[in-house]
């Protein structure tokens, strides 16, 4: 009974091994020695965490109970406006293209003429760093506000890249303080 046992391990361990070569590709299964040049690159790995990294740029809105998501593809067919400001820490102009803050916040209930209680709506944008700023709704507004929030997609006729793939961008102010790189969250909030 002892080397029936015994049997039945080594012929499962024979056909363990066995199956370990039959799986590796470009081996020889008489050695177990490569036969050839073996594939470097997975292709679908490298397509997943392309998908990966759109989904973690992504743009995340919230008013309320309304959610949205952004990405730079899908925001390429939107209406855009540009901007030329200048940015004290990059000590340069710069033209930024994007998306009008407000067209992303209207079609969840923030109001584009706001009036009364309207005033305490403010939001938080926040980057993928985790750095974090604050407006108040009525500054996304034109109606209310002389200066652009705009969601950015684009940097001088490039995409924003290094900084992005989205940029909170907004004129009128001395510096870029309120700048937001790599935008992935705009909370929509109201004061007490």
């Amino acid at each position: 009974m002892k080397s029936t046992t015994l049997q039945a391990i080594l012929l499962l361990a024979g056909l363990a091994a066995s199956a370990a070569c039959a799986q590796t590709p470009g081996t020889n299964m008489s050695n177990g020695e490569p036969m050839g040049p073996r594939p470097t690159i997975d292709t679908s790995r490298a397509q997943q965490e392309m998908e990966l990294k759109q989904v973690a740029s992504a743009l995340k809105i919230a008013f309320g109970k309304k959610h949205a998501e952004w990405t730079a593809q899908s925001l390429a067919p939107l209406p855009h406006d540009t901007v030329t400001v200048y940015n004290e820490h990059a000590k340069a102009s710069q033209s930024y293209s994007g998306v009008p803050l407000i067209a992303l916040l209207k079609p969840l209930g923030v109001p584009e003429k706001p009036h009364g209680k309207d005033f305490r709506l403010y939001l938080v944008a926040e980057g993928s760093d985790g750095y974090q700023v604050v407006y108040s709704a009525a500054e996304a507004t034109p109606d209310v506000y002389d200066a652009t929030i705009l969601v950015a997609d684009s940097m001088d006729g490039k995409p924003i890249g290094d900084n992005g793939p989205l940029q909170l961008v907004a004129t009128g102010e001395k510096s870029p303080a309120r700048w937001v790189s790599s935008l992935v969250a705009i909370r929509v909030l109201t004061a007490p």
